[in-house]
């Protein structure tokens, strides 16, 4: 498998996450497409996780923030990929990639279906649960360690 980046809405892994997220989302969850298909900026990276094959079938977003934060969003695993580890990996990652740029917490909201999925990464819950696109969400956050060098 390979996780690949990109800060670029031209760029083949955005397509390959709007495709992923139209898939999860829109298609399975039935969530709103404008409220799905949000606008980003430059300061957004998304992670695609492509399989041997080459097949795109998982991907996450994450932002900086203020003071020192970074913000992961979207996490989508197309069904038939699913179990895999493949969010679980693309998470590592981002995670890993904001402790190299010296970012100290990451912080995200949790479908709450998937709270356990963020708690086993060491994600804790902040504060009550609020409704987002129609769905029961969890804010979460995780102390990041400076990284080893």
């Amino acid at each position: 498998m390979e996780i690949k980046t990109s800060n670029q809405k031209t760029s083949q892994v955005y397509a390959d996450a709007i495709m992923i997220r139209r898939a999860v989302f829109i298609a399975e969850q039935q969530i709103d497409p404008a409220l799905e298909l949000d606008t980003v900026t430059d300061a957004t990276w998304h992670y695609v996780l492509y399989t041997d094959q080459g097949q795109a079938v998982a991907t996450a977003r994450m932002t900086p923030e203020a003071q020192q934060s970074l913000h992961i969003q979207r996490v989508a695993t197309l069904k038939a990929a699913r179990g895999q580890g493949y969010a679980q990996a693309i998470i590592q990652r981002q995670l890993q990639d904001g402790r190299q740029q010296g970012f100290q917490r990451a912080v995200l909201g949790a479908q709450v279906t998937a709270q356990g999925f963020y708690a086993q990464l060491g994600f804790q819950p902040e504060g009550a649960r609020f409704m987002e696109a129609g769905l029961l969400h969890q804010e979460m956050s995780l102390k990041l360690q400076p990284a080893e060098d």
